[in-house]
């Protein structure tokens, strides 16, 4: 039997019936991510929650009573002649929207922002002290600038001078 070629499967699904980017451009973007990670073979959902489903989910899985703007749940799975399951990420809509607001930044900018991080979990990065946090954001920097997007964590002090 030939073997088939190496392939992502990325599963995008808006849980909210409110986010405005295509299905196609977050699925890209978590591709680009990947590639750039030399990773191939492996699947991830990422799914567009309301502020409930996100508060019940970091609760459950964090042990905070509140919603979060991005919740990543690395499975690293492998199915026999599959790809590896990489994990799920959740994404809560309303917490993107105001952060978005609050910090001067398009929604698209800031979920794509929030896919990029959460993709750069389930890889098993972490922000956890300031040379991971700093690693970390050095190649969420990277993937949004090659996606055409400005650097998230520059201040909007920075931006107006």
């Amino acid at each position: 039997m030939p073997m088939t070629g190496r392939k992502m499967i990325i599963e995008f699904d808006d849980a909210t019936g409110h986010c405005p980017v295509a299905p196609d451009t977050v699925i890209h973007w978590c591709e680009t991510l990947l590639k750039a990670e030399r990773q191939s073979d492996i699947e991830v959902a990422i799914r567009v929650v309301d502020a409930n489903e996100s508060q019940t989910l970091n609760r459950t899985y964090r042990g905070k009573d509140n919603p979060t703007n991005v919740l990543s749940f690395p499975a690293e799975i492998t199915i026999p002649e599959g790809p590896v399951l990489l994990g799920d990420i959740a994404i809560c809509w309303p917490v993107v929207v105001r952060e978005a607001k609050e910090q001067s930044k398009s929604i698209e900018h800031h979920l794509a922002h929030m896919v990029i991080h959460g993709c750069f979990h389930l890889l098993g990065y972490d922000h956890d002290n300031d040379q991971n946090a700093e690693a970390m954001e050095a190649k969420e920097i990277g993937i949004l600038n090659n996606l055409g997007y400005p650097n998230p964590y520059l201040s909007q002090e920075l931006k107006d001078t």
